[in-house]
């Protein structure tokens, strides 16, 4: 299994926000520049990140995408299920009715399993954990942006 740009850029996208926002709306030419994803390509992702209801986008000179839910819970499999679908490996059930070769169904039944564990494990690592794993490797946060009002 091999997860398409749009998958993987889906998740590097909602780490980035998870890990430097601090809970602000992140503008795509942030998230562009660190992660270095095209941002026509990143506009396109959050459109469907934001259709799932992972992100909410935000209009103005402060706007941007934020999570629409707490980093720990939003977990891998949902951002992968958003981008890319449903995680099956082998074939369909449209791809498996053949009457002719019976057997199919027992390595059918193996994928089936194989596509389920695998959904198990991108379900079990949420973005909080994909955080913590940052701040342990030593990525570095962007500071929380201070605003200067002035009257």
């Amino acid at each position: 299994m091999k997860l398409s740009n749009k998958g993987r850029y889906g998740v590097r996208a909602i780490f980035d926000i998870a890990f430097h926002s601090h809970g602000e709306a992140t503008q795509i030419k942030e998230i562009s520049e660190r992660q270095a994803i095209p941002p026509r390509f990143l506009e396109q992702i959050f459109q469907d990140l934001k259709r799932a209801g992972i992100v909410n986008s935000k209009r103005g000179p402060r706007g941007g995408y934020a999570l629409a839910k707490a980093p720990d819970e939003i977990t891998l499999g949902d951002v992968i299920r958003a981008l890319e679908g449903d995680i099956i490996i082998g074939e369909t059930e449209e791809d498996a009715v053949d009457e002719h070769a019976p057997s199919r169904a027992v390595t059918q039944s193996v994928f089936e399993e194989l596509s389920e564990k695998i959904t198990a494990c991108f379900d079990a690592i949420t973005f909080e954990d994909l955080c913590a794993r940052g701040e342990e490797q030593g990525v570095r946060r962007r500071p929380p942006r201070r605003y200067v009002y002035s009257i």
